[in-house]
């Protein structure tokens, strides 16, 4: 069954898709550990305390402290994974990342749930919605938000294998499964769920299955959409998306701040090229509120009825 015949009703957060696979990876190297900072539970690690002990390390509430850590980890040949929450493993560890991790290019993973919106009744403070725009503007990071279950489980895999410093970012909301467990995905290589010859979109993270229900509309009012899942940001899949420009109009969706997020990323690819029209629908220059996480995506027009909207405007 392709993926645009899925009925899309089984759903599961991809913070539990990082908590099953770094066991599985601790499991299968023993250099590769996890830091933690006192939030086990809500970032899905308990498994790996309990199963490998010898491998963990919690710092307690100290982010910054456990960048540094994890720096001298990778410097051993130890391959560490910060867990935390998005907001704080961005923008408070943004220094020591900097510092510590990307200027040596260290091989260091900072893998954060309550991505986005999704942590949604935590209240803005929690919402994570700069985060992979602050840190895909430092020098050897790469970022990435897969958009499923599965599709998470072999970023985190793919993630563990390739040598530098990456961003993970994991939501804490259920979010539809869109891939089979057989899929398989490069970093740095967008997937494309669709062909088509009318428009592109181009999504990440929580936001594909919107996407994914929007290029099932457009079909039935007779739009031939080009679907991307666009999971790494840095490096983005610049051939992916000059292909795109071949059609002159291109969506982007995420749930991040439209700023220096994958829409201003595809922008700087067809601002290059000279060529094309983007429409960026993400979180509006806006902190979020203490609301439903539904609700959050409505006020910021992170809706299938949006996409579908502004893919006829722009046609």
């Amino acid at each position: 069954m392709s993926i645009m015949e899925k009925t899309l009703t089984t759903k599961k957060a991809t913070r539990e898709a990082f908590g099953d696979e770094i066991v599985k990876l601790g499991k299968e190297n023993k250099d590769i550990y996890v830091i933690d900072v006192d939030i086990a539970k809500s970032c899905k690690t308990s498994t790996f305390i309990k199963e490998l002990p010898n491998q963990h390390i919690n710092v307690g509430i100290a982010e910054q402290n456990a960048a540094g850590l994890a720096a001298g980890l990778a410097t051993t040949g130890k391959i560490p994974f910060v867990s935390t929450y998005a907001v704080f493993g961005s923008l408070r560890m943004a220094e020591q990342i900097r510092q510590e991790v990307c200027y040596p290019n260290l091989n260091v993973k900072i893998a954060c749930s309550h991505g986005g919106l999704t942590p949604a009744n935590d209240g803005g403070s929690h919402q994570a919605i700069e985060d992979m725009g602050v840190l895909r503007s430092i020098p050897n990071m790469t970022v990435i938000m897969g958009a499923d279950y599965h599709s998470t489980r072999k970023l985190v895999e793919q993630a563990a294998k390739i040598n530098g410093p990456v961003y993970l970012r994991f939501t804490r909301d259920k979010v539809p499964m869109l891939y089979d467990e057989t899929e398989e995905f490069t970093i740095g290589k967008a997937k494309q769920l669709k062909d088509g010859h009318d428009i592109a979109i181009i999504a990440n993270g929580d936001t594909v299955h919107l996407a994914l229900e929007a290029t099932k509309e457009l079909e039935k009012q007779g739009v031939s959409v080009k679907l991307l899942d666009m999971h790494t940001i840095k490096p983005i899949d610049r051939d992916a998306v000059v292909e795109c420009l071949e059609l002159g109009r291109i969506i982007t969706v995420e749930d991040h701040n439209i700023l220096n997020g994958l829409g201003s990323a595809v922008s700087e690819v067809v601002a290059e090229e000279g060529k094309g029209k983007v429409k960026r629908i993400g979180v509006q220059d806006q902190f979020g509120q203490s609301a439903l996480y539904e609700k959050l995506l409505e006020l910021n027009g992170i809706t299938v009825e949006n996409i579908v909207r502004t893919a006829n405007e722009m046609l």
